[in-house]
């Protein structure tokens, strides 16, 4: 999965570009889709930019080999990123979370 992959997945499920951090809360891994999205006038990356955060995060979720688990999440979820309320998918990296959570994000 690339990032234009994962930016697809986000178009075909809610019909924006939103924008996706990964978070560490309680010694666990989020990956979170947020409200904001890349058609809004307000958001803060250009597109160039938002293509390489979402390949980044792509990058990330290979490593962890949670890929196909972020997009059977998104494409089953019944939640959408709304106003405040992201949508919080959680990360399991099993025996190797220790390498992971040591690094900042």
């Amino acid at each position: 999965m690339t990032g234009q992959d994962l930016r697809q997945l986000l178009l075909n499920k809610w019909g924006y570009s939103y924008d996706i951090q990964i978070r560490r809360t309680q010694g666990k891994i989020f990956v979170q889709v947020m409200w904001k999205y890349l058609e809004q006038v307000s958001f803060p990356l250009s597109e160039a930019e938002y293509l390489e955060h979402l390949n980044t995060v792509a990058n990330y979720l290979h490593a962890w080999g949670s890929a196909t688990q972020v997009q059977n999440y998104i494409r089953e979820t019944r939640e959408r990123p709304r106003l405040g309320k992201a949508v919080s998918i959680p990360i399991e990296l099993g025996e190797r979370a220790s390498e992971w959570l040591l690094e900042d994000f």
